[in-house]
């Protein structure tokens, strides 16, 4: 179990943890979503997408079956208390009134630390009255940092960082496009709908296995994260 650290190096590590917590079988974690954060340049963030990813991942996790999913309202006052949803921080002595006032055990809390998106054209591209159809191609890249805070104790049980790519082609209509909702109703079909879900589905799932499972997946994610850390490092050059 890791202590829990004051700084973006500890948000970044992305460390995948090995720490029993309710292994199958043994009952349902309460698990609360707080709202998102973001320390990217983002186009499609705006107000309120940090509650709305929130509530994507609580989805996510209540449709695996295997977890109980504390609502927002009773996150929102406490988390404002706490200075959470500011800093990120569980001050000393205050986890286990939070998990007394909301029911959660744990504390999910994300944050956008990277998207990038680049626009090719592809050529071929026809246009009819201002819409476009074809004609171009768009990558998007998405790493969000995910840390798990044990309500009781103000510890990070598990901290990883999901990194992804998607693409995407064809039709631009110059109109929203229905999908997420509120302010990500436009971003269904886009790259970067598309990384945004693959990366929750991702998260969803590693949770599930640490936090749940706990029957020899963990080795699946602890690999997928020595060859991210791998990438990430021959990306850097050093002198």
């Amino acid at each position: 179990m890791k202590k829990l650290m004051f700084g973006v190096a500890l948000a970044l590590a992305g460390a995948v943890t090995a720490s029993p917590v309710f292994a199958a079988g043994g009952g349902k974690p309460a698990v609360g979503v707080a709202e998102f954060k973001n320390e990217s340049g983002a186009a499609w963030w705006r107000g309120g997408v940090g509650w709305e990813l929130s509530g994507m991942l609580s989805n996510e996790l209540a449709s695996s079956g295997n977890f109980k999913i504390v609502e927002r309202a009773k996150l929102e006052k406490v988390l404002e208390e706490q200075n959470l949803a500011a800093s990120g921080r569980v001050r000393s002595g205050t986890g286990a009134q939070m998990g007394k006032v909301t029911g959660a055990d744990y504390l999910v809390m994300g944050t956008v630390t990277a998207y990038e998106e680049n626009t090719a054209s592809t050529g071929g591209g026809v246009s009819f009255k201002g819409i476009s159809l074809g004609g171009k191609k768009s990558d998007a890249y998405l790493a969000v940092d995910i840390r798990v805070v044990n309500t009781t104790t103000g510890d990070i049980d598990f901290s990883r960082t999901i990194e992804g790519r998607a693409s995407g082609g064809g039709v631009d209509v110059g109109i929203s496009r229905g999908g997420f909702g509120g302010n990500l109703s436009s971003e269904k079909n886009t790259p970067a709908g598309k990384a945004i879900r693959a990366a929750l589905v991702e998260i969803s799932e590693y949770l599930d296995c640490v936090m749940v499972q706990q029957n020899g997946c963990e080795d699946e994610y602890q690999a997928k994260e020595s060859k991210r850390r791998e990438k990430t490092k021959k990306s850097l050059k050093l002198d």
